[in-house]
């Protein structure tokens, strides 16, 4: 079972700012190079629907990958140093597939 965890947020950086590439820089440092995440991606928002200006993807084989990353060292160091502080606002996502075949 996949999941997919997403997160969308805002920071409280100026858009466009050094501090602002600087935040996203350091998410790819530390989160990339935990062992269980596979397809880590950063997207911006685009519609002026949503106050959250950007996204963090990736995908975990199954739900003790999942777990091994929020719990791990790099992970939590991130969220601790960079995350709280320089967050304004965010909603966490985390979807698995679900099978279509189930609805006949």
């Amino acid at each position: 079972m996949t999941i997919q965890h997403t997160v969308v947020f805002r920071l409280v950086h100026a858009a466009g700012s050094a501090q602002e590439a600087e935040f996203l820089r350091a998410a790819v440092d530390a989160l990339t190079t935990i062992p269980q995440v596979d397809d880590f991606a950063i997207r911006r928002q685009v519609s002026a629907k949503s106050d959250a200006d950007w996204q963090f993807s990736m995908s975990f084989a199954d739900e003790a990958d999942y777990r091994a990353y929020d719990e791990h060292p790099q992970h939590r160091e991130f969220v601790a140093t960079r995350w709280q502080t320089e967050v304004a606002d965010f909603q966490e996502y985390d979807f698995t597939t679900y099978d279509v075949g189930a609805l006949s």
